[in-house]
């Protein structure tokens, strides 16, 4: 049964990966986009990181995504033009593609091998674990990223006054 969901994550995600770089509408690959991350939230939910399921969808589709497609439909950037590459840049490609796809390949060898799994505790990904280890272990980073996000919500803050007037 999981397996199966698993299969279907996984088949949603790269479809809504290669619909999203081959949509000629902007628009239409934004939403391929929302599609391909809430495959991704589906296999975080799968390996009981529900927090990280969470934060996927709230961060990425609600807030990027949807920055993005306000930022289309203001801009009016859905228009389509006719993108020519050098021969520099098509042979760039290729040759980029060519190791992506030596890379692939090297993946699934290295995958066949018998790999041991690793036990993980019960509580492996729960929220309750990670605000355990957050404030406990990371205390101090996580303090510190909270003032450099304060700081910057000051710095924006400032900047739209000084616009104003």
């Amino acid at each position: 049964m999981i397996r199966n969901i698993f299969f279907f994550l996984s088949a949603l995600a790269i479809f809504g990966a290669v619909m999203t770089v081959f949509s000629r509408n902007l628009v239409h690959s934004i939403l391929y986009m929302i599609l391909c991350f809430f495959a991704i939230a589906g296999h975080y939910l799968l390996l009981n990181a529900e927090f990280l399921a969470i934060v996927n969808i709230i961060v990425y589709t609600g807030a990027i995504m949807v920055l993005f497609l306000f930022a289309v439909m203001l801009l009016n950037l859905n228009k389509t033009k006719k993108i020519s590459l050098g021969k520099v840049n098509l042979f760039a490609s290729v040759i980029s593609g060519g190791i992506l796809l030596l890379v692939f390949v090297a993946a699934i060898v290295k995958n066949s091998e018998s790999v041991t799994p690793v036990q993980l505790s019960q509580d492996f990904g729960s929220i309750k674990h990670l605000g355990k280890i957050l404030f406990n272990e990371y205390i101090l980073p996580f303090e510190a990223s909270s003032i450099l996000f304060l700081s910057a919500m000051i710095g924006s803050i400032i900047l739209i006054k000084k616009e104003h007037r």
